[in-house]
């Protein structure tokens, strides 16, 4: 039998590190060849004025930078949609988890959580203007209702697939609810309620830009109307790509503590 050398500490094998740089490869190659793309097409086929093009774009972001503008627009759009969040996660999930446990409760509202889930809440913008003000506060209650139904939802589907004979099995040796909630239901219901999380990332950020749309006077939602208003088409791009970067640096925050906490997987 051929004698297996052990790789000496503090070597780290190649492969184990290949997979993460060759996904970051690609994810440069693509970013470059969009970019790329898009510059030609404003130079060449498009006239910029219908697209602007990556070079302003980043120009703009950098005297927004160094103006403050960028930061006094981001925060504020970032702590609302996070502040909705949150909120949604804190009232959705617990909500959730008692209808998956009352049976006739959750049948006999489930045609109206239905019915408030498919409403259009975009419609609902104007008023909470009218009942919250132009402040944060209607900002957050938009992107709550944005979220709300995403975690009630998803954490109901989450308890309901916990096999019951493993709950019986706990019952039968007499084993406490805390107990039970710990070793059964929270591993079941975590991946659902960190999907759901993800998935209200963007509904947050779409809450929070629709009511700066409707009565702001600072954020990236106001930013982009102000721009479009004055037909800058640059400081419209400029919004949707600091929304589209902030949306993906939040997904890769939910995706790192997804991969830390659900390592049992």
């Amino acid at each position: 039998m051929d004698k297996v050398t052990p790789m000496p500490p503090g070597r780290v094998r190649l492969g184990s590190i290949m997979p993460l740089s060759s996904v970051a490869a690609r994810r440069l190659i693509l970013f470059f060849a969009l970019v790329a793309a898009w510059e030609f097409t404003a130079e060449f086929l498009v006239n910029e004025f219908w697209s602007s093009r990556p070079s302003e774009i980043v120009m703009r972001l950098f005297s927004m930078l160094v103006d403050g503008t960028l930061w006094r627009h981001t925060s504020i759009t970032v702590l609302e949609a996070f502040a909705g969040l949150l909120l949604g996660a804190v009232v959705g999930t617990p909500l959730g988890i008692w209808l998956a446990n009352a049976p006739k409760a959750s049948e006999t509202a489930d045609p109206f959580i239905m019915g408030l889930y498919g409403l259009p809440r975009v419609a609902l913008a104007p008023l909470f203007i009218l009942w919250f003000g132009i402040g944060l506060l209607s900002k957050i209650m938009m992107s709550f209702t944005m979220v709300v139904f995403v975690f009630l939802l998803n954490s109901r589907e989450g308890v309901r697939t916990v096999d019951p004979d493993l709950v019986d099995l706990m019952r039968s040796m007499r084993a406490k609810s805390l107990y039970r909630a710990r070793k059964v239901l929270i591993p079941a219901i975590v991946p659902w309620i960190l999907a759901s999380f993800r998935l209200g990332i963007g509904l947050s950020l779409i809450g929070a830009v629709v009511g700066e749309l409707v009565g702001s006077s600072r954020g990236l939602g106001w930013y982009i109307q102000n721009a479009g208003g004055m037909l800058d088409t640059t400081g419209v791009f400029t919004g949707l790509v600091v929304l589209m970067v902030i949306a993906m640096l939040a997904n890769q925050m939910i995706a790192l503590v997804e991969a830390r906490v659900l390592r049992w997987r």
